[in-house]
């Protein structure tokens, strides 16, 4: 395949030996790894983005194509699968919370800059990367959340409307008919494994760990990343969360460095899956730090995932990244019904959506 005149310091020979004889981080997994896990070559511009949601590669590809920014990208992209409402996961009328209600999160991070908006718990506002980005460019702030975010989303233009639908509706009435079942509870009685709440807490704690299921649908998002020509990273995320989740309660997507991280020095990653979990261990920021070493992306990826698999082993999970070369990688953790992890690329190269998969491990 095509690298490009990516020169010396960036090529996967030398990176490798760059990395394996010094005293750098992790120098001796990235080596071996690197050994292992050749990476994926590609040339720049470059959209990737989780999940097969070509529509929103397409319409980021074409934003860029049309001279549009990375930012503009990764917004447009992000958006088109808020319209669309991506796998039930992303945007309005999906994820309904132990209220019936949707609500959605999202971030934006420019990689020249390292400024970032995100929004979480966002209520009647169905364009949550536009108030993400609103964030971003309209206030000196990283995060806004709840119904504070949506009056201000409400004054910077964007229209109130109703999150929920049909299907979400249903979807919410048949949870309560199976004694909201599943449920996020712990430590409480009635004892959620087999009834409702109002819950109350219990006296004693215990140490207890959910057990983890491989539904692809119930906890998913759009990560995407943006590079063009010059270099220039941009990263973002949407989705309405967990299904049947604690209202209130946020996952990694919009957290910087976890849902997804940029830096146009190194490059991007975005990760996908659990966020409780996952959000704990900062897995984009991660990514990106080992391409700073002199990881390839598909080698930062993995030892991005093993990092969490060495704590739970069984969690849902998958992350992209891709460095300002436009090489470009991913990984995911191997649980039951989830063995290989599809995603999306446009470059060009391909100068249309490709969809991608990677083994997990």
């Amino acid at each position: 395949m095509n690298t490009g005149n990516i020169g010396p310091r960036h090529s996967y020979n030398n990176a490798r030996a760059t990395v394996c004889p010094g005293k750098v981080f992790t120098s001796f997994l990235v080596c071996t790894s690197t050994l292992l896990f050749p990476p994926v070559h590609t040339s720049l511009p470059l959209i990737i983005n989780t999940w097969p949601f070509k529509d929103a590669t397409a319409s980021a590809w074409r934003t860029l194509q049309s001279g549009g920014s990375v930012l503009d990208a990764v917004e447009q992209g992000c958006a088109r699968c808020e319209v669309e409402q991506c796998d039930g996961s992303v945007g309005y009328g999906g994820s309904p919370d132990e209220s019936g209600e949707t609500t959605l999160d999202a971030m934006i991070m420019n990689g020249d800059t390292m400024e970032v908006g995100s929004v979480a718990n966002l209520r009647r506002i169905k364009n949550a990367i536009g108030v993400a980005r609103a964030v971003m460019e309209r206030t000196e702030h990283t995060l806004l959340v709840g119904e504070s975010a949506s009056v201000f989303a409400e004054n910077m233009g964007f229209t109130a409307e109703d999150l929920a639908t049909n299907k979400s509706t249903s979807m919410f009435s048949r949870w309560l008919s199976g004694n909201c079942q599943p449920n996020y509870r712990k430590n409480v009685f009635p004892d959620p494994s087999k009834s409702c709440g109002p819950y109350k807490p219990k006296a004693i704690l215990k140490e207890t760990r959910r057990a983890q299921h491989a539904d692809i649908h119930s906890h998913d998002t759009i990560g995407m990343l943006a590079l063009d020509q010059n270099g220039h990273v941009a990263a973002g995320t949407s989705t309405n969360g967990m299904t049947h989740k604690v209202p209130g309660r946020v996952g990694d997507s919009p957290i910087a460095g976890a849902g997804a991280y940029a830096d146009s020095s190194v490059g991007g990653a975005a990760a996908t899956g659990d966020g409780d979990i996952m959000m704990r261990f900062l897995p984009s920021y991660l990514a990106v730090e080992l391409m700073r070493t002199g990881a390839d992306p598909s080698t930062a990826c993995k030892m991005a995932i093993s990092r969490i698999k060495r704590h739970y082993s069984e969690f849902f999970g998958a992350i992209i990244c891709a460095n300002t070369t436009g090489h470009y990688g991913a990984a995911c953790n191997k649980v039951p019904g989830f063995s290989q992890f599809h995603y999306m690329v446009s470059n060009s190269e391909s100068d249309a959506p490709v969809l991608k998969s990677v083994d997990c491990f």
